[in-house]
């Protein structure tokens, strides 16, 4: 069997699909995407397609991996490692289809029958915020993100922290005590107050604060983590597993968050959980994209001992409503209830994406951007 050739689809709202093909009728599937750089990550996706694995042998996962990696002397990053990961999880959608076994069982088989996912909420005030917890509480879900502050000075005031601090006890009275609520600061906390941030945060018993400093600052997470009782988080802006190993060796994270389509796809995710299990570190991978890329994610997390639970953005409890599920040929393929979704067991990531629909809303202009805030002096504040 040979790679023969390839397309790519933008689709909205803001993602990239790639379908790889074979002489043998084989395809597989991908989500290459750097939300904000599409057009930047399709070109590197066709660089590293044309330049290296046309005419390979698909079913050589590792070789290649290694071969688009390392053989490009400049690596890493979120643009290369974005494409690198689309283009390897189409790979193990090939070997899985040509095998007709899920991913899963091709990395040592599922280590458990089903996966509790969260779901992220928001809003613009508190009561916005309590009510789209409350219900998504209804419909099932037990696990819940929220992303805040929002623009956060480097010294803020009393009432501003009084404010963050209220609108995680309004979610969590929402959503009870039987419920997992964990908080994303997004960067946009500085050290001296994130400190102060996770102090007053304690008594409402957070499953974790992610990314409590930004990427830049990967030196003052053991500090961070070692004056608090609240797990720490990190890993979506972090793009291989030598970028994860100080935080490992330092003690300073108690979660990752990788993304499986911004870590190098499905095979440096699965090496990444097993770096993560030897120093007692769970994985919740980040992953607020499209079907592919969630059901590439849970094939790393079917056969992972220590990812503990699934981020998701798919409107799970109502596929036959969800856009984004409509991408699909069965928008059921999850099998969500009771905040849990089922193992897969079809072949290669599980998934049929439906090609003709998919072809259909590749005709419009899907070329997002994320918003620039200020702070009120006019400053660049972190989205």
């Amino acid at each position: 069997m040979k790679i023969t050739g390839y397309e790519l689809f933008a689709v909205p709202p803001r993602w990239l699909l790639l379908k790889l093909e074979t002489d043998e009728g084989t395809v597989g599937w991908g989500e290459p995407i750097v939300q904000g750089r599409l057009e930047t990550v399709r070109t590197a996706v066709s660089e590293l397609v044309e330049g290296y694995l046309v005419g390979a042998d698909p079913l050589r996962i590792d070789y290649h991996w290694r071969k688009l990696y390392q053989s490009g002397y400049f690596r890493g990053g979120p643009i290369l490692m974005s494409a690198l990961a689309g283009v390897d999880q189409a790979l193990w959608d090939i070997k899985g289809r040509h095998h007709g076994v899920p991913v899963h069982d091709l990395l040592g088989g599922h280590v458990r029958d089903r996966l509790m996912v969260h779901q992220w909420v928001g809003g613009d005030s508190v009561d916005d915020v309590v009510e789209m917890a409350a219900q998504s509480r209804e419909r099932g879900y037990r696990a819940f993100k929220l992303n805040y502050p929002r623009e956060f000075r480097p010294l803020e005031t009393p009432a501003v922290v009084d404010g963050v601090v209220d609108r995680v006890a309004a979610i969590r009275d929402a959503v009870g005590d039987e419920a997992l609520v964990g908080l994303d600061f997004h960067g946009r906390v500085s050290k001296p107050m994130a400190a102060k941030l996770l102090d007053r945060l304690e008594p409402h018993d957070l499953m974790f604060v992610d990314q409590p400093l930004l990427p830049e600052q990967l030196d003052g997470f053991d500090r961070i983590n070692s004056r608090t009782s609240i797990p720490i988080a990190t890993g979506e802006r972090l793009y291989s597993r030598w970028e994860f190993k100080p935080l490992f060796v330092e003690d300073a994270v108690s979660v990752i968050q990788p993304d499986v389509t911004h870590v190098g796809g499905i095979s440096e995710m699965r090496k990444l959980a097993s770096m993560a299990e030897a120093f007692d570190v769970a994985v919740v991978p980040h992953c607020p994209l499209g079907p592919v890329a969630f059901a590439a994610s849970l094939q790393v997390a079917f056969c992972s001992q220590n990812l503990v639970l699934q981020e998701q953005d798919l409107e799970l409890h109502d596929p036959g409503s969800s856009q984004r599920l409509a991408l699909l040929e069965d928008p059921e393929a999850f099998g969500f209830e009771d905040g849990y979704v089922e193992r897969p067991t079809g072949p290669g990531l599980g998934i049929e994406p439906d090609e003709e629909y998919i072809r259909e809303k590749a005709q419009t202009d899907v070329n997002w951007y994320n918003p620039v805030w200020h702070h009120e002096d006019g400053s660049i504040a972190e989205w």
